[in-house]
């Protein structure tokens, strides 16, 4: 950390706070919310070969499509409806955390799970609102209040895969007061293994904290966290039968706060700075023949709030800025730093009907800006039925259309042209992304379907392309593309019992504008049909089983090796004796039918992963 926010920008801090984006739960029409904005829809949360993290388990989320190299927590491109890696933001509190080398660093996020809310997924009009610099989709995050309790976990399996991690936290009532309470929470988390596969090791350890203060309207966060990364891939990033390694550093120190007020009024105000290192060897046999080192600094503050009166008007909106630097020895120009401008206002008005109903409009419009680039104005807006027929289920209907835009990151923009494993394209500029899309939603006591129907247009996207003629590994290259998709999600509670079932279905066309791209590393690479199945099943108090699936027909690649079908499952059985209360004996299985499938084409497939963990929580 080699930046400190002034005084003022503290003073500021500790007398604003946050925005709460669910609104009046006393309106059960309310409760009527849209795929893409959903809870947590897989059976597990714990990974199997490393420490859980905010990407983990991802991969079986009908919501996104998690493409990994070696495993989701070592590198994952986390994508949202078809969009690539850097179309999509992750947000913690109201700001979005900024990866300005490129979007495959943009997930590394040194916070303990425990520490947040479940993952919403914004997409359309949410995300044109909210997101920051990613076009097509957001995963955000927020706070969550810090309980006294806490857990040790250790864990073994096979490719020597050892872990140990523990967490903790303390809640204490502040001055003798019912309604304020001091927190304090940190963990420490380290795993290592020699991989699934071999040359698919990996050295991971994070240390993150923070202090709270909540009282009855408001939520304050003080948090540091710093994660270390080693790990192996063959093909990581390149087709040229090499054994890549990553070397990764990440310190985040952020300051949030919330505050409520009103009828239906909340904002919250997020700052943060942001440094990474990386360094990428190209053959681990050989380093000498290329390797790269990228170091980044991002400081930022954004601010987001619903404002409403007594009545059916209210306004949304948010804003952010970000400032970034950029040390590296690999780009070629002096384009390393730049700062980013994003305002957004969503007006609202929600109109009460007879039986129940509720109807809801909104218009607004984003402003983005750059030190560097075009400016750009978007307009988003929606329109949403809401009713409880009498049997007591919820419906929804809602139509809406949404504008953004971003602009490329300094890998795609700043190195070199013409040489080089990785080629720049200093000609890109703002890519703007249209997307219109009409859902459907039922939600019972015990049950709950989703659906979505969508046509995104995306017009300058910066994509990753292969030739067959070059001798770089991948170049950056413009693609005006079309992406029709359809989005169904059913969930069902029983008992003993609960099911998560889900199907989606895309289709694209795509023109480049030029002839020598045979092969698209992300633009092209996404499932035209993809299932999911989880279940818990909960047969005594003491035995719990979670399994998660996934079926997948890839789109064709020539650089794919293999089929273009895959079956992912991930499986665990969890034994709580009764004898020995607190402690969890999890075994785990993780690609349990070996699929070799390459997510990323010519990048190998993760491979078979065993563990066991006991854990005993207090």
């Amino acid at each position: 950390m080699t930046q400190a926010f002034p005084a003022t920008l503290f003073f500021v801090l500790s007398s604003l706070a946050t925005y709460s984006e669910a609104s009046d739960v006393a309106n059960p029409l309310q409760d009527v919310e849209k795929i893409t904005i959903q809870g947590a829809v897989t059976a597990n949360s714990e990974p199997v070969g490393t420490f859980v993290s905010l990407v983990s388990n991802l991969e079986y989320d009908p919501r996104v499509d998690l493409q990994s190299r070696n495993m989701a927590e070592a590198q994952a491109d986390v994508t949202i409806r078809g969009g690539i890696f850097e179309n999509t933001g992750f947000r913690i509190g109201s700001a979005t955390l900024l990866d300005p080398q490129t979007g495959h660093y943009a997930s590394e996020i040194p916070i303990a799970p425990e520490m947040l809310n479940e993952a919403s997924i914004l997409t359309g009009v949410d995300n044109a609102l909210y997101g920051m610099n990613s076009s097509v989709g957001t995963v955000s995050f927020s706070w969550s209040e810090i309980n006294t309790a806490g857990s040790v976990s250790l864990g073994r399996g096979n490719n020597d895969f050892n872990l140990h991690r523990i967490h903790t936290g303390i809640s204490v009532p502040l001055n003798d007061s019912e309604e304020w309470s001091l927190g304090f929470e940190g963990e420490y988390s380290f795993s290592e293994s020699d991989g699934t596969i071999e040359n698919g090791d990996h050295d991971f350890k994070r240390v993150s904290g923070r202090v709270q203060l909540l009282g009855p309207e408001s939520q304050t966060d003080i948090f540091y966290g710093s994660q270390d990364k080693f790990f192996g891939w063959p093909n990581m990033y390149t087709p040229f039968n090499v054994n890549e390694t990553e070397d990764l550093n990440t310190e985040l120190f952020m300051v949030n706060h919330q505050q409520y007020y009103g009828l239906e009024s909340s904002f919250e105000v997020s700052a943060y700075i942001r440094s990474h290192k990386d360094h990428y060897v190209f053959s681990r046999e050989n380093p000498d023949v290329f390797q790269a080192f990228h170091e980044t600094e991002v400081s930022s503050i954004a601010l987001s709030g619903r404002h409403s009166q007594a009545g059916p008007f209210a306004i949304n909106y948010s804003a952010q800025f970000i400032a970034d630097e950029i040390e590296s020895t690999t780009l070629e120009n002096n384009f390393t730093s730049r700062r980013y401008y994003k305002a957004s206002v969503l007006p609202e008005y929600r109109m009460t009907l007879k039986d129940q109903q509720e109807l809801t409009f909104r218009a607004g419009a984003t402003y983005d800006d750059t030190n560097r680039d075009d400016s750009q104005l978007s307009l988003s807006g929606d329109i949403k039925w809401s009713a409880m027929n009498e049997k007591g289920v919820l419906q929804s209907v809602y139509v809406s259309y949404a504008e953004a835009s971003q602009v490329a990151g300094y890998t795609a923009i700043g190195g070199s042209t013409t040489s080089g494993l990785f080629r720049s394209n200093d000609n890109l500029g703002r890519e703007t992304t249209q997307n219109i899309e009409l859902g459907f939603g039922l939600k019972g006591g015990s049950w709950q379907f989703d659906s979505a129907l969508f046509h995104r247009k995306d017009d300058g996207l910066t994509d990753w392309t292969y030739s067959l003629d070059s001798t770089s590994a991948r170049s950056a290259n413009p693609v005006d593309i079309e992406t029709t998709g359809i989005e169904l999600l059913a969930t069902k509670r029983f008992e003993s019992t609960e099911l998560i079932s889900s199907y989606t279905f895309m289709s694209k066309s795509e023109n480049y504008g030029i002839t020598d791209v045979d092969a698209s590393f992300y633009a092209l690479n996404y499932p035209n049909h993809r299932l999911t199945l989880g279940a818990i099943w909960r047969p005594l108090d003491m035995l719990e089983v979670r399994i998660d699936n996934e079926w997948r027909q890839q789109q064709e690649n020539i650089l794919r090796n293999g089929d273009d079908h895959a079956l992912f499952t991930h499986f665990t059985v969890t034994i709580s004796p009764s004898q020995l209360k607190g402690l969890d004996i999890s075994l785990a299985a993780d690609n349990l039918w070996g699929e070799s499938f390459e997510e990323i084409p010519g990048t190998p497939g993760r491979g078979e992963q065993y563990t066991a963990t006991l854990t005993y929580s207090w």
